[in-house]
């Protein structure tokens, strides 16, 4: 599975694997494919410190990626307290009666809620980058478009390549002219924050948009075939996320929504506003069915309602509510049925990519 782009690195495969979870992006990294650690959940720059420790003793000094989200412009002046008081009281309430409906416990007195907005602001992605460029990375990705450009420039001074998700053609050209290096073109498929054309038909839009510009793609892979049809596109490598969620290097912290990951098909995900103001790819629950109904208030835009749920999530997570737990993840979870390593991930997908190219090589008359 060598492309340009892969050799370019200095990997095996162009296999790129995003994940929020350190053991997770080194197992990648060690099975020959590209390790790119989520960082939005690091808010304190030692935490984030610690865990690139720990995958720089545990990557064999292959090469690994970080994953950051800052908006391309920067809101001067709001803080975490403007947006609060943005957040109407009818809002509060429905959460409040949703929760109570399901009998869901507070969080203990004192307890952290989580993840909350301060993951998406720029002040707290550009301290990540400070403590990022300490380490070897050879990839810096940003999942809300092209960062601003000084930290292109930033990045390309170490040598870092800088890639952005596009979920359109139109958004790729725009990276493109940005300075970025790599576009991965996010479909429809994928979990998490997404656009509305399936990877089928914007793989080879984007291709076209940016040559010669490398593209990544995403969106419902978990397959070796994918990954070889995703290249006979014109990408020049594929990016999985979704995929890794159950291997066994995760850490979910709850068994009730792996097994409710290694039970949901293919059709049991919704692109749902509400998890964050945006539409995000997850798994179908009876949140998602109370926000997105029409009883319910209508979910607020980014970032209010990021904010107004992240203590909800914490204590559904927390409390392991099972009908309202879920997580983003995409369509190929049908694919998701057994909790495996890594390395067993990556050895099925080269099989499954060495049969595809077979397949294709007897068709055309090639095979030996």
């Amino acid at each position: 599975m060598e492309t340009e782009l892969s050799k370019r690195l200095g990997i095996e495969h162009a296999i790129f694997g995003f994940t929020p979870f350190p053991a997770v992006a080194a197992a990648i990294t060690r099975a020959g494919g590209f390790g790119v650690l989520g960082a939005v959940r690091y808010t304190a720059p030692e935490d984030l410190r610690r865990d690139l420790d720990w995958m720089q003793e545990h990557s064999d000094g292959k090469p690994y990626g970080l994953d950051v989200v800052m908006p391309a412009k920067k809101v001067e002046g709001v803080t975490e307290a403007d947006v609060e008081a943005m957040i109407p009281e009818g809002h509060r309430q429905f959460v409040r009666d949703t929760l109570a409906k399901h009998g869901v416990p507070e969080l203990a007195e004192g307890e952290a809620a989580g993840w909350r907005i301060t993951g998406w602001m720029e002040e707290v992605a550009r301290t990540q980058l400070d403590v990022a460029f300490q380490y070897p990375i050879r990839l810096l990705a940003n999942a809300l478009g092209s960062p601003p450009g000084d930290v292109v420039r930033r990045a390309h001074a170490q040598d870092v390549l800088v890639a952005a998700l596009a979920g359109s053609a139109r958004h790729a050209e725009r990276h493109a002219e940005a300075g970025i290096d790599i576009v991965v073109a996010q479909g429809y498929e994928a979990g998490g924050h997404t656009g509305e054309v399936a990877s089928m038909v914007l793989t080879p839009e984007v291709v076209d948009a940016v040559d010669p510009l490398p593209v990544l793609a995403a969106g419902g892979i978990g397959s070796g075939e994918q990954i070889a049809a995703a290249l006979a596109l014109g990408a020049q490598g594929a990016w999985l996320g979704s995929l890794w969620l159950t291997t066994t290097e995760a850490d979910l912290h709850s068994r009730a929504l792996t097994a409710k990951l290694l039970a949901a098909g293919s059709g049991d995900t919704v692109r749902s506003r509400a998890l964050t103001g945006k539409p995000a790819r997850q798994l179908r629950t009876e949140w998602t069915d109370a926000w997105d109904g029409t009883d319910g208030p209508g979910t607020l835009p980014m970032p209010l309602q990021g904010l107004l749920v992240a203590e909800a999530v914490s204590r559904i997570q927390k409390h392991e509510v099972v009908p309202l737990l879920g997580t983003p993840v995409g369509q190929i979870v049908g694919r998701m049925t057994s909790e495996r390593a890594v390395q067993s991930v990556f050895d099925d997908l080269t099989r499954g990519f060495e049969r595809a190219v077979d397949r294709i090589n007897r068709i055309a008359g090639r095979s030996q």
